[in-house]
């Protein structure tokens, strides 16, 4: 008796990937409302809704634990083609650039129940949380050009960092001014400072997705750097 078993291993495969990308853009959504949620956290002194999002951290290192184990068990059972392969690769390298984006969104919530503490620094809370929002969308067109295989969509992402970059070096200035004019207002501006370079750095991984996307589709990662536009002498701002 003929069978076809290759059509029911295919649907197979492409019901286990339907379910890791589905954890994906759950993934995704977390990290989206806690990058808002972080910055209008500072922006509002809301200590509360800070300490939710550094408690929603976990759920979004729950999901990448729970997508690296099902990608490693979808490559043992399945055993994909080279096209397939380069999916889940794809897949594993988006949830890691999804849980470093959680985490900064953790440590800005930490730096807000400290800033809770000092005299408001006028404008920056408002320019941070206008920086977040812009970070948000391009995560979220990166992770809709993922599913859509959208190359060109993208591209527009990666090449919208740039505004990010624009953004943290203006208000760099601005703390730096602040902080010459009166001593006092130090401490809550490098707070401040680290803040916005973490969100900055949340705008690289939204890029690094919206590049594993161009990779996925093409075959191949953007050759052409992309436009960098950090200009300040400041670095390390990773934990908070």
């Amino acid at each position: 008796m003929h069978t076809e078993p290759q059509p029911h291993i295919a649907t197979a495969f492409d019901r286990d990937l339907e379910a890791v990308q589905a954890l994906i853009m759950k993934m995704g959504g977390l990290v989206e409302a806690a990058t808002l949620d972080a910055a209008r956290a500072l922006e509002t002194r809301d200590e509360e809704l800070a300490q939710t999002v550094r408690q929603g951290d976990k759920a979004v290192d729950a999901l990448e634990a729970q997508i690296n184990e099902e990608a490693a068990r979808i490559i043992a059972l399945r055993a994909p083609t080279a096209g397939d392969l380069r999916t889940l690769l794809t897949v594993l390298k988006i949830a890691g650039n999804l849980e470093r984006m959680g985490d900064y969104a953790k440590n800005i919530a930490k730096r807000s129940t400290v800033l809770a503490q000092f005299a408001p620094v006028e404008g920056a809370p408002g320019t941070i949380r206008r920086m977040a929002r812009q970070v948000e969308q391009m995560l979220k067109d990166a992770l809709d050009a993922y599913v859509r295989r959208d190359a060109d969509l993208a591209t527009d992402v990666r090449l919208r960092d740039h505004e990010v970059d624009q953004i943290y070096n203006s208000l760099f200035r601005v703390l730096l001014t602040h902080m010459m004019e009166d001593p006092r207002n130090i401490t809550a501006c490098m707070h401040l400072h680290f803040i916005a370079k973490n969100i900055e750095r949340m705008g690289d991984h939204a890029t690094g997705i919206a590049e594993q996307v161009v990779y996925l589709v093409t075959g191949e990662m953007p050759d052409e750097a992309r436009p960098k536009g950090d200009s300040t002498p400041f670095v390390g701002a990773t934990e908070g």
